[in-house]
């Protein structure tokens, strides 16, 4: 009977040392797997990775050297990563399918010269704007077309997916949609359209690269902001915060001055439009 309690102790004990070992191991394994951004809940694809879209397609704020996407995007969505303490990871995407990609966690947010909308605003959410633009009608220097008004019947080409399709509705229901407002600027200049609806930065790029198109009026103003899938708060916080050290260090303008050549990120005053 001793040897038989003896047994029965021996074994108690081990199942009791076993138990507080597995116990042990689960709370490590918890805590390895809490590491990094995981703490912070931003959610991300990847973990230590912030993943955004961009087109390449819209120099100066998102275009290709080489195998990389470079431009005033790029260079604000790299500053936010640096500022989460994450590594930046970019993916090139058509600009008409980026919210949808936001919205369906293929990317963790787009820097891609976003207008906010109420349309967009359905599917993603949108942080404090990064820079502030407007649309413009730009013709070739020959064209009849001097107001919005003159837009009329025209043939107005747009980039696919950009406000500027709803915008150009108002005038006519001739509206050539193309993948790029660059695509869309250097027909215009070989003969094609009428007029392009786009923004005045990307205009005067095209202009200064040597395309023979001029401005026509400016329509209004605009906030451009980065598009981050909804509920994700925690991750919107964080990129709004960045935002706010970025514009009050003046690191966000000198960004700015750097690929634009001038500073675009202070919102506009006495707009007429």
């Amino acid at each position: 009977m001793k040897k038989l309690n003896f047994f029965l102790f021996v074994a108690l004990l081990s199942l009791l040392l076993a138990a507080c070992g597995s116990g042990e191991e689960a709370e490590g394994d918890s805590n390895s797997s809490d590491n990094g951004d995981s703490e912070n809940g931003y959610n991300l694809i990847e973990e230590g990775k912030l993943t955004f879209a961009a087109s390449g397609e819209f120099k100066p704020f998102s275009y290709m050297e080489g195998s990389e996407m470079v431009g005033f995007d790029i260079a604000v969505a790299e500053a936010i990563a640096e500022k989460l303490g994450l590594e930046p990871a970019q993916q090139k995407a058509k600009f008409s399918g980026i919210v949808t990609g936001v919205n369906q966690g293929r990317y963790d947010i787009a820097v891609a010269s976003h207008t906010i909308t109420e349309e967009r605003l359905e599917k993603v959410d949108f942080s404090e704007a990064y820079y502030y633009s407007g649309p413009v009608i730009y013709t070739r220097p020959d064209s009849d077309i001097h107001s919005a008004e003159d837009l009329k019947g025209k043939e107005v080409s747009v980039a696919r997916g950009t406000t500027y399709v709803e915008m150009a509705n108002d005038y006519t229901d001739n509206i050539p949609q193309v993948d790029s407002d660059v695509v869309a600027l250097q027909s215009l200049a070989k003969g094609h359209h009428d007029a392009v609806l786009t923004d005045d930065i990307t205009g005067l790029t095209a202009i200064e690269n040597g395309l023979e198109i001029e401005n026509r009026g400016q329509l209004g103003v605009s906030e451009q902001a980065v598009a981050v899938q909804k509920g994700n708060d925690e991750l919107l916080d964080a990129i709004n915060e960045a935002l706010k050290e970025m514009k009050e260090s003046g690191e966000l303008a000198e960004l700015s001055k750097e690929w634009i050549g001038v500073d675009i990120t202070q919102e506009p005053e006495n707009i007429t439009e």
